[in-house]
């Protein structure tokens, strides 16, 4: 009897300490303010009770894929990080690609030719009239955007990298320069701005072809170096009359240009590369629907790519076309604050591209000096910045910002529905079945904060001004 009184004592001092445990689970938890970035903590899960506000994730509700997250390989990024050791170069791209510690980044975008961030205007084949693309070549590609894309590969070999023209060779333009307005002193005349309702690609079938050529050149090119380019997005921007490389077009002209010309000798050259319409700057969903209502030209179309005001046309596009592919191309830039509140914005981006069906988030620059100016002199953001008199390295808040994002959200996973009181709030659940809420307090002051996981809350307190992850298995 003793025996059998001590056995039941022991079994249900056993079961009093195991009991905890069933009921509460432990949780991984990052959290970052201007302060103290990327900081651990510890916080439960715990049975359902009643709270004043409570945001709610239906794990079983899930929404689009997503395949993963990614920057724009810049020349003036490289240029910036050339003003290091090569040892504080290197810890810089580990922690941007590195797919242990890093951001993890896999899907990144570059320029064909010039961008805004670009040394100076060039294009793959300055040689004019040549149709033939003879004289076509990667050799201003071999000196920054090459080695940059390569040092990246160096901590993730299969990195994916898509591609995208600010501007064709001049000569292909109506206006013979790259830019398409007069400003910075780019020599550009007040007769040879362009404006939006206009094509400003030569559209005479030569062209037309030569461009398409173009295209192919670049993927076969880039393709034998080794780096693996998936795809093309038609024309950075192709509302947009700017003072640096840029090249209006109608949906209608790119319209024939996709379905008559590039569609046609991509897909035959490069049947597994893709053609996105974008990147898309416009608000109109008529613009998309002159493209994807076209059968001639939707064929070849594998998603769109919306940035800046785009924005305001993606929940239409994804209403209408559902199972359309859809990416953020090119998170918006901001002021070169490079402080909490640019990332606080940019966090709420990232919320509007998710809940409208995005499957990738780019950000722009990841990498510039402390000017952070383009060649034209708009001082914008970057995740890290680099001091090019001290060569001190700073991580500025968007870089934790995207890692909350980017180092727990795996390729494959699926976005998952939320509601209530969901403002500050994504969730997203992996393919090893372990959940991801990533939460925001913009506010002045901490804030308690009750999100309810089936019969289960996360009952937490959020730090002023923080981004916060949690990893629930």
């Amino acid at each position: 009897m003793k025996k059998t009184l001590c056995i039941f004592i022991e079994t249900f001092v056993i079961f009093l300490l195991i009991l905890p445990v069933r009921l509460t689970a432990q949780i991984e938890w990052i959290s970052s303010t201007p302060a103290k970035p990327w900081t651990s903590a510890q916080t439960r899960l715990v049975k359902l009770a009643k709270s004043k506000t409570e945001a709610a994730i239906l794990p079983n509700a899930k929404e689009q894929t997503v395949d993963g997250f990614g920057i724009c390989f810049n020349e003036l990024g490289w240029t910036s990080m050339s003003l290091l050791r090569e040892q504080e170069r290197e810890t810089i791209l580990k922690n941007l690609f590195d797919p242990k510690d890093g951001l993890k980044l896999n899907i990144c975008r570059m320029p064909i030719g010039a961008n805004d961030y670009a040394r100076n205007y060039y294009s793959l084949n300055d040689s004019i009239n040549d149709f033939e693309m003879k004289y076509f070549s990667l050799g201003r590609d071999r000196e920054a955007l090459i080695p940059y894309i390569k040092a990246a590969m160096k901590y993730k070999p299969d990195l994916k990298v898509w591609g995208s023209p600010w501007v064709p060779p001049y000569w292909m333009k109506t206006n013979n320069h790259y830019a398409c307005r007069p400003g910075s002193d780019n020599g550009l005349t007040k007769e040879q701005t362009g404006r939006e309702d206009l094509t400003q690609f030569r559209m005479q079938p030569e062209y037309l072809k030569a461009y398409a050529l173009y295209f192919t050149k670049y993927i076969d090119g880039y393709r034998k170096e080794g780096i693996n380019i998936t795809g093309v997005h038609v024309q950075n921007e192709m509302n947009s009359c700017q003072n640096f490389p840029s090249c209006i077009w109608t949906a209608g002209d790119l319209g024939i240009f996709i379905g008559s010309y590039l569609g046609p000798v991509v897909k035959s050259a490069f049947p597994d590369a893709e053609i996105w319409y974008g990147t898309y700057e416009r608000p109109f969903v008529e613009k998309i629907d002159t493209i994807m209502q076209n059968p001639e030209v939707s064929q070849y179309i594998t998603g769109v790519s919306f940035q800046w005001a785009g924005k305001q046309a993606i929940t239409g596009v994804h209403s209408k076309y559902p199972d359309l592919k859809l990416m953020q191309s090119e998170t918006e830039c901001g002021r070169g604050t490079n402080d909490m509140a640019a990332a606080e914005y940019t966090f709420s981006l990232m919320k509007h591209y998710f809940e409208n069906g995005i499957c990738t988030y780019t950000f722009w620059n990841s990498v510039l000096d402390e000017t952070g100016k383009s060649m034209w002199g708009w001082k914008q953001n970057s995740m890290i910045s680099v001091n090019s008199s001290t060569k001190e390295i700073v991580y500025n808040p968007e870089y934790y910002l995207l890692k909350h994002f980017s180092y727990f959200v795996m390729p494959g996973a699926r976005k998952v529905k939320t509601e209530g009181d969901n403002s500050g709030m994504l969730a997203f659940l992996n393919p090893d079945k372990s959940l991801i809420v990533i939460a925001c307090n913009k506010d002045d002051s901490a804030r308690e904060t009750n999100i309810r996981i089936g019969k289960k809350r996360l009952s937490v307190t959020l730090q002023a001004h923080s981004f916060n992850t949690f990893k629930i298995k």
